[in-house]
Parts: C-alpha cells; sequence; structure tokens
C-alpha cells in the first residue's frame, strides 16, 4: 500500500511539474533575444543578428534605435521569467532565488538604457548564458539559439544583450 501511495503522490508531483512548465513557456512568444527584436520591431531575425554581429550593438540597444527599448524589456522579462521557472522545477534554484532575481531585474529595468552591463541574473547565480543545460548549439552567443545555456543567449542587467 505504501508503494501505491508513492506512486500516486509521483504522478500528482510529475503532473503538477509539467503543467506548470507549460504555463510558464506559454507566456511569452518569443525564445531568443533576436526574436524578441524582430517581432517587436518587424523585422527579420537574421537583419536583427546581423546587425548586432556587424556593429557590437546589445540586443537592447536595437531595439532602442527603432523606438521600441520598452517592448523589448517586457519581452525580455517574460522570456527571463520562462527561463527561471524552468530552472525551479528542474531544481537547479529556489523559488526564493528566482523571485530575488526577477526583482533585481525588474528594479533595474527602470533605469535600463538597453546596453546591458549589470548582468544581474547571472551574477546572482542564474543561467541565462551559455553555462546552464539547454536546448542546444545553436547559440554562439549570435542570439539565434539557446546556446547550451538554460536560458537565452546572454544576460544582461535589464535585458538581453
Amino acid at each position: 500500500m505504501n508503494n501505491k501511495k508513492r506512486l500516486i503522490t509521483g504522478c500528482i508531483v510529475a503532473a503538477a511539474l509539467t503543467t506548470t512548465s507549460m504555463i510558464a513557456f506559454a507566456a511569452s512568444p518569443y525564445s531568443t533575444p533576436a526574436e524578441a527584436v524582430s517581432g517587436i520591431t518587424g523585422r527579420t531575425t537574421e537583419s536583427v543578428i546581423a546587425e548586432r554581429m556587424e556593429t557590437g550593438k546589445t540586443y537592447g540597444a536595437i531595439a532602442s534605435a527603432a523606438g521600441k527599448l520598452d517592448e523589448y524589456k517586457k519581452a525580455s522579462l517574460e522570456m527571463k521569467k520562462n527561463n527561471l521557472n524552468a530552472q525551479v522545477a528542474a531544481g537547479t534554484i529556489t523559488q526564493d532565488k528566482a523571485d530575488s532575481i526577477i526583482k533585481s531585474i525588474e528594479d533595474n529595468q527602470s533605469t535600463c538604457d538597453g546596453t546591458g552591463t549589470a548582468k544581474i541574473g547571472q551574477k546572482m547565480g542564474a543561467k541565462f548564458g551559455s553555462n546552464g543545460a539547454g536546448k542546444g548549439n545553436q547559440g554562439s552567443r549570435m542570439g539565434r539559439g539557446q546556446g547550451s545555456g538554460c536560458g537565452m543567449n546572454s544576460s544582461s542587467s535589464c535585458i538581453y544583450q
């Protein structure tokens, strides 16, 4: 009887984690910073990536030049929240740690200019860059993929670089 209870409890926990992850990932229409800038500015993802590679501008700076920094900040925050929720679900960080990182990012966004220099989440132990456990190896820090990191390609104080 005890094993049966454990099995049922395990199934319930697994279902809850799956549901939470699905809800978290559904919150943002973008999966990379380049996609976010592309969607917000109406440009192609390839042109955004090319500009970043050619000029060295951050994705925030590209959005800012298009007059879309506030929209980009929102999209970036949602992507980071999704990432942190996944890390909590995987047991990589605690919910308290995720909440603390999100609060720091939100606080910093009020003065963010899009240059992405503070790297708050990264300094606090979140893996938004190429050091976590992510989806693939497309992200050579160009913003196309999620790299080998658990989050989006590089992290910054308030938005992705």
